[in-house]
Order: C-alpha cells, then structure tokens, then sequence
C-alpha cells in the first residue's frame, strides 16, 4: 500500500476542517457538500502547481464555500460575536496562509480555528 501523500494529507484535513464547520451550524446538507468537493477538486489541481502552498487548502477551502454560500444561500457562517446590528459574516485571516482562522472583522477578535467553529458558537465540537 503506498502511503498518503502531503498533498492528498493537505487536501483530506481540509476538507475535514469546513466539513466540521458546516456540522457545527448545522448547514452539512448534501448540496452544500458538494461545494466543499468542488472546492477541493480546485484545489488539488491549484496545490499541484504550487506544492508550498499545501499548508494553505484549508483557509482557501473555507473561503471557497463561504463565497459559493454566499451566492447561493447567505451570508455563513455568521458572527456570534456581535449580538447587536446587522448580521455579517466571519472572515477567514490569513487569507492566503497556514493556520487560518475565522475572525470577526467588526469587533477585530479571532473567533476560532478553520475547523473548530463549533466550539466556539456553542454548536457541535469539532
């Protein structure tokens, strides 16, 4: 059996990162993980030209969905930061490197990692 390659690591743990974040607002529906397969697709063929940026996929998968979310359904995932005003979405910091997070960009805080958000809105822990 041939071991896993980093890209094919890179690509798996990024989709297991929004995966557990769609979980965690409960908008895991078959459709909206489609959009994740297709951002991965994308991804794979991008990170293939450019191997350094492995450790990047999960923040662009995250921001890949957010975007097709956004033209599809709304704003996601929203900020439980702010109780006040109108509802806006989370930010994905940095938005090209390792470690991304989702931050609220109006109170200027992280909120979570790419793939914890359930941890902090109270939805199911990643």
């Amino acid at each position: 059996m041939n071991p896993i390659s980093p890209l094919e690591q890179a690509l798996h743990a990024a989709r297991a990162l929004v995966l557990a974040d769609l979980v965690a607002g409960e908008v895991a529906e078959p459709d909206v993980v489609s959009l994740v397969e297709e951002s991965v697709v994308q991804r794979r063929w991008w990170v293939e030209q450019w191997p350094e940026g492995a450790e990047f996929v999960a923040g662009l998968v995250a921001q890949d969905v957010q975007d097709a979310l956004l033209e599809r359904y709304g704003r996601w995932p929203l900020c439980p930061v702010c109780g006040s005003g109108d509802p806006h979405a989370l930010d994905v910091e940095p938005e090209l490197g390792p470690d991304p997070h989702w931050v609220c960009g109006k109170a200027g805080v992280k909120v979570a990692a790419v793939g914890s958000l359930g941890a902090a809105t109270g939805g199911t822990p990643s």
